[in-house]
């Protein structure tokens, strides 16, 4: 059986509804989708897909257990709640336990904006596929500076099997606890040195490239014609009836990457804030409930991410910003 795996809890419950409702609008309401708990905090989560009966909660306890003690070890700093906002992103590995023979994971800040079809075909040929352009910027998912890093994956893997983590499929069954062992007897022998220090990404692409599986990042396979982009840092896809186009190519998935839930929480509680492909999100968040949506009242005002000079030149290209 093929599915939709997400993260989600109460938190990111305004991204997590926008996600679920664009699966429903592009995919059908048809297709299983699996929710991983960051956290305990989920009753939102629950009421919500309570009207969903396609959408569950993930439950194995023990496939939970074992991949928070797999992190622990792999990366203790993103087990730390305290500091690290994002505590319980790994728990979207529990996909390789189950319960899709073949799954498509997307992170909650996401939106379908096509058929994934395409993607679970691949699968028939490789371990993982994804579709996106870290590659780009290796020193998020790698220590770039250690010299142990090229004595492991040299540069033609790491700029052709680099990924981000907010969309990936795989399969079922690629990591169980043999190989695990093997992964961390690495990491324990020095080789956690070359992982960026923090979170899950660093992780998953260690994992998939030191167990040699077969990675397909689609924006090196396909016609550079039919190539599209998939960040919200993009200023310049075109959207028709709801949908994102890239130089007349449809986009595949919209990652509001850099929009934190306190953003997407704060315009639907009516603030008036802006950020790229606003009324995009809005539209998917409220699909089921138009007559929620909020009405702007008062000025607007810009949301800026932790990366002011990428964000502020896509956001000038919107014209959110000043010019000068």
């Amino acid at each position: 059986m093929n599915g939709i795996c997400t993260l989600g809890n109460d938190y990111v419950y305004d991204q997590l509804v926008a996600l679920l409702n664009s699966i429903d609008a592009i995919l059908g309401s048809d297709i299983p989708v699996c929710i991983y708990p960051f956290d305990e905090q989920m009753e939102r989560v629950k009421a919500e897909i309570y009207q969903r009966p396609n959408v569950f909660i993930y439950d194995n306890q023990e496939s939970i257990n074992r991949w928070d003690k797999f992190m622990l070890e792999a990366s203790s700093a993103s087990m730390n709640r305290e500091n690290y906002r994002i505590y319980g992103g790994h728990r979207r590995f529990c996909a390789f336990d189950g319960p899709f023979d073949k799954f498509i994971y997307l992170d909650a800040d996401t939106l379908v904006m096509n058929s994934l079809d395409f993607v679970f075909d691949k699968l028939d040929k490789y371990d993982c596929i994804t579709y996106d352009f870290q590659f780009r910027h290796p020193e998020k998912v790698y220590n770039t500076k250690s010299p142990k890093l090229l004595k492991v994956f040299d540069k033609i893997r790491l700029h052709n099997e680099i990924f981000c983590s907010g969309f990936f499929a795989s399969k079922q069954g690629l990591f169980n606890q043999e190989k695990l062992e093997k992964l961390l007897t690495y990491l324990r022998n020095g080789e956690k040195e070359i992982l960026y220090p923090k979170g899950d990404q660093p992780v998953v692409n260690y994992m998939f490239m030191r167990s040699e599986k077969t990675i397909c990042n689609l924006s090196h396979h396909l016609p550079t014609s039919e190539i599209t982009g998939c960040c919200v840092t993009s200023a310049h896809f075109e959207e028709r009836e709801k949908i994102l186009y890239d130089k007349g190519n449809r986009l595949t998935y919209l990652h509001y990457i850099g929009i934190d839930p306190k953003t997407t929480q704060a315009v639907c509680s009516g603030e008036n804030i802006e950020f790229p492909y606003r009324n995009l999100f809005l539209h998917y968040r409220y699909l089921r409930e138009p007559e929620n949506r909020p009405l702007f009242t008062t000025p607007g005002r810009y949301h800026l991410p932790p990366t002011p000079n990428l964000w502020t030149r896509a956001l000038r290209r919107l014209k959110l910003v000043n010019q000068g």
